[in-house]
């Protein structure tokens, strides 16, 4: 079992979920409660999340994290949860309002 502490929009919580597990998942199944999720493909960001403790044990990010996320929150340690499948201890935290799409960010700056 690994050992997942979520500062999520309900506040903090702290889970014990399968080596192995993903956590989008999990909370499609009501086993990780306070998680927000939507699409589970790598489509809409919904699960987007800071990894803030155990980064270094996941894989590098993969191509729909790059195009979805962008090289910036990237850079501050934003991952996509439905992404990932967790093999260590993690900390993540989810910001109040949902991460916008890189290209939908691009757009407004524009």
């Amino acid at each position: 079992m690994v050992k997942i502490i979520l500062h999520g929009v309900d506040g903090l919580s702290e889970h014990e979920v399968p080596e192995g597990s993903n956590l989008v998942v999990l909370a499609g199944v009501k086993k990780l409660p306070g998680l927000r999720y939507s699409c589970g493909m790598g489509r809409c960001t919904r699960c987007a999340s800071r990894v803030i403790g155990g980064a270094e044990h996941l894989p590098p990010p993969n191509w729909k994290e790059e195009r979805m996320l962008g090289e910036d929150k990237l850079a501050e340690g934003y991952r996509l949860l439905c992404q990932l499948t967790i093999s260590h201890d993690l900390e993540i935290v989810q910001d109040r309002l949902p991460l916008k799409p890189a290209w939908k960010r691009l757009e407004q700056k524009v």
